[in-house]
């Protein structure tokens, strides 16, 4: 082997940071193959290649040089990283332990061939999930049941607290990331996880309050009051909280809907009935993937109006990141509504960001566009939107959007550095 894969930070850096991929040492202009090689934990396997050519001095630095063909095309540093691919069809790249890195395997390959064999250099980049100093702690409080994560240092902290969608179970990668950036995270499972319900069919708004009540009265946390983090059905139960619920100051949605979703929602003598659908609406697309985004009744004609979630009582504002190619809600449409009603009720407006290109599951930046699988709730190939490489600059801004709108509101900073990539 007779190039040199150089790496930047050095060995291995978080997850959300962009590296810098330089190899030397190869021919003026020489013609390589760079692939990219990733297993999860449980051993599946995820690949992207591109196709480069080395400048005059005989260098291939990814961030001045464009690639010619393969997974991706043009000027993307990242794009090893982002364009990864399973090897087989339909599974979703996802952390599941985030005390462990991921380890990419990069090598450099001879030539433009389609199955180039010879390797010329090799380099194993750690992304980890859990920046130096950041703490893990299982919660088990009451019927609570999450993980807290605090940054580095004495704190206290601003808080907020992190909700994932109807896939259930326990997502801790977000609120790790997050928490690297200087906020107190709680990562909530409320279905499918240890002693709570195996399905998504009885939800008590109580839950939730009894861990805005944790993390209000946690040492660590700052001030009177938290932000919340929500993803899907995450998102429509992250507004009714910030609906009926005290202590919330700011609230973020990503791709989700303005009526409760799915199951219906208890609250004390209240129940607000699930948005009704018919899913003989649903569309195949040409690879045979359902398509569920018009199956979904409108919530503002009758009777569907109950479902609507009273958002207007919230007492902090909102941030909706918005994929204007998500096929799993018409999410456009919703922080549409959203911002319509809040002024029709006398209150400011939301901030909306909308990204076109992006489709349904907008991840911390570099994860893989998770276009279509098999959703872990419904058991069927699902179709969500979205165009590669619109939806990996999506995540990035969306990602440094998020941490600015919680620093403002919770911590009282008015931006976060920015990436140049």
């Amino acid at each position: 082997m007779a190039a040199t894969v150089i790496l930047g930070p050095a060995g291995s850096c978080s997850w959300d940071e962009p590296a810098n991929i330089v190899v030397r040492g190869l021919a003026p202009g020489q013609k390589v193959t760079l692939r990219a090689s990733l297993r999860d934990e449980k051993g599946a396997l995820f690949q992207a290649h591109a196709r480069y050519c080395a400048d005059g001095g005989g260098e291939l630095d990814l961030a001045r040089a464009p690639t010619l063909s393969g997974s991706f095309v043009g000027l993307e540093p990242m794009g090893l990283i982002w364009a990864l691919e399973p090897e087989k069809p339909l599974l979703r790249l996802v952390k599941r332990d985030v005390q462990t890195p991921f380890a990419v395997e990069l090598e450099v390959l001879e030539g433009h061939e389609p199955e180039p064999q010879k390797v010329l250099g090799r380099a194993v980049h750690e992304r980890y999930f859990l920046r130096p100093g950041v703490r893990r702690e299982p919660v088990r409080a009451g019927r609570v049941r999450a993980t807290l994560f605090l940054p580095p240092g004495m704190g206290p902290f601003p808080g907020v607290i992190d909700l994932f969608g109807s896939g259930g179970g326990l997502c801790e990668y977000r609120a790790s990331l997050l928490s690297g950036h200087g906020f107190a995270v709680l990562a909530l499972a409320y279905f499918r996880f240890e002693d709570l319900p195996e399905y998504l069919n009885d939800v008590h708004l109580e839950y939730f309050e009894e861990a805005v009540d944790f993390m209000l009265q946690h040492p660590k946390v700052k001030g009177l009051n938290i932000g919340l983090l929500g993803f899907s059905k995450g998102g429509d139960l992250c507004l009714s909280m910030a609906s009926f619920l005290k202590g919330i100051t700011a609230t973020v949605l990503i791709n989700s809907c303005v009526a409760n979703t799915i199951t219906p929602l208890d609250y004390k003598d209240m129940t607000i009935p699930s948005l009704g659908n018919d899913l003989g609406k649903h569309t195949i697309t040409e690879s045979g993937l359902m398509d569920y985004v018009d199956t979904w009744n409108n919530p503002l004609e009758e009777p569907n109006r109950q479902s609507l979630i009273p958002f207007e009582k919230a007492q902090g504002p909102f941030l909706f990141i918005v994929g204007n190619d998500d096929h799993n809600w018409k999410s456009e449409l919703y922080a549409h509504i959203a911002s319509e009603w809040l002024q029709a009720h006398g209150k400011d407006r939301p901030q909306i960001i909308y990204y076109p290109g992006a489709g349904h599951y907008i991840d911390p930046p570099y994860f893989p566009p998770h276009i279509a699988s098999v959703h872990g709730f419904l058991g069927q190939a699902m179709f969500f939107g979205g165009e590669p490489r619109a939806h990996s600059r999506a995540q990035v801004d969306a990602w440094q959007q998020i941490q600015t709108f919680f620093h403002k509101y919770l911590d009282g900073k008015k931006s976060v550095k920015h990436s140049k990539i």
